[in-house]
């Protein structure tokens, strides 16, 4: 298959309009999908086709804010709610052989040492760390100054967020 002047102007016109390659390899007819995208390359036909929303672009960027806010203060008030509970349970001391699936499995010192242990309290559900420990295993996405309010921040909390 050739691409012929009439073609190729055809192609440029649907491509301005925001077509896909597919419709329009099927209005051009006798072409792929593929040779349509080859040629606007060649072509350097614009990369950034226009999209066919329903809505403007200005709704659908403030759509995307509002769900970026939403996530975010979901995760915040998770962690925020670890954060706050300054009441945990004492630790259980346990071996590796007295351990079980509700233990927190954090291990306390270094393997080789004589009085090494883990934590061994009651770990959260689908997790195989206690609250205290979940904190430090698994740190939210983005700044951790956006997670916590300073003044509500336990001194261990401050500790670990100062030394990363």
């Amino acid at each position: 298959m050739s691409w012929t002047e009439e073609k190729v102007s055809k192609l440029k016109e649907l491509w301005g309009k925001g077509n896909t390659a597919s419709q329009i390899a099927e209005i051009i007819g006798g072409i792929s999908r593929n040779a349509v995208i080859g040629k606007a390359h060649r072509l350097n036909l614009s990369a950034k086709i226009k999209t066919r929303t329903a809505t403007s672009n200005e709704s659908f960027e403030n759509a995307v804010i509002d769900k970026d806010i939403k996530s975010k203060k979901g995760r915040r008030s998770k962690f925020k709610s670890l954060i706050i509970e300054k009441d945990f349970e004492p630790e259980n001391p346990k071996t590796l052989e007295q351990l079980d699936e509700n233990s927190c499995k954090w291990p306390i010192g270094h393997p080789d040492e004589k009085n090494f242990y883990f934590c061994g309290r009651s770990s959260l559900k689908d997790f195989s760390y206690c609250k205290l420990h979940l904190l430090y295993a698994y740190q939210p996405k983005g700044k951790k100054e956006d997670v916590t309010d300073k003044e509500e921040v336990p001194e261990f909390i401050e500790k670990k967020i100062k030394s990363a």
